[in-house]
């Protein structure tokens, strides 16, 4: 499934700049030119690892497990906006669209600040929904844990992905009870 990126007009500032929200690797791994970031969230999402990963963190034969978000009107999740300058949007979309190839697609949703003070037009998000191929769907937290563990991709071995994502959480101060209970897991079965 190819990305289907939306018209990114309803997620740009009156200067030009795109607002991107990263919610996984692109809190700790950030390829692409940007201007400012922002610490905040993003209301009626919840971060889950349910997308596979056979480009990055797994492999055709043993999926990786990455993040994606999942509709829940209940959840918010954290991450981090990047402020894309107009002249490097169409660069950073054709990179994004290329990391995020396996099944994402794009929306624009409201983004709130960490300290709640900064108004920004929509940030884009990029989900990887449940009709996509790689897909995997919700599992038990061990069984989660234990599909991590054992997957490597060409990025490197999923467990870090998850657990940089962890660190990059605790260094902005953000308590995410699921990543965090998943990491616990990873870590025992690690230390076996």
């Amino acid at each position: 499934m190819n990305n289907q990126v939306i018209d990114l007009s309803s997620c740009t500032t009156e200067d030009g700049s795109l607002w991107i929200f990263g919610y996984g690797s692109l809190t700790w791994k950030v390829n692409f030119p940007y201007k400012s970031r922002m610490v905040g969230y993003i209301k009626g999402y919840a971060r889950r690892f349910w997308q596979g990963s056979t480009d990055h963190r797994g492999i055709p034969s043993q999926p990786g497990r990455v993040a994606t978000l999942i509709r829940d009107m209940k959840e918010i999740t954290w991450g981090v906006a990047y402020q894309v300058g107009s002249d490097d949007i169409p660069k950073v979309i054709g990179y994004l669209n290329f990391r995020e190839k396996c099944g994402y697609t794009t929306d624009c949703v409201k983004f709130y600040s960490a300290d709640n003070t900064t108004n920004l037009p929509s940030v884009l998000i990029y989900i990887a929904t449940e009709d996509n191929e790689e897909f995997l769907g919700p599992a038990t937290l061990q069984e989660e844990a234990r599909h991590i563990v054992s997957s490597c991709g060409p990025s490197g071995q999923n467990s870090e992905y998850l657990l940089r994502l962890a660190e990059a959480m605790r260094k902005m101060g953000i308590t995410d009870r699921y990543l965090f209970d998943l990491e616990q897991k990873i870590c025992e079965l690690m230390a076996q």
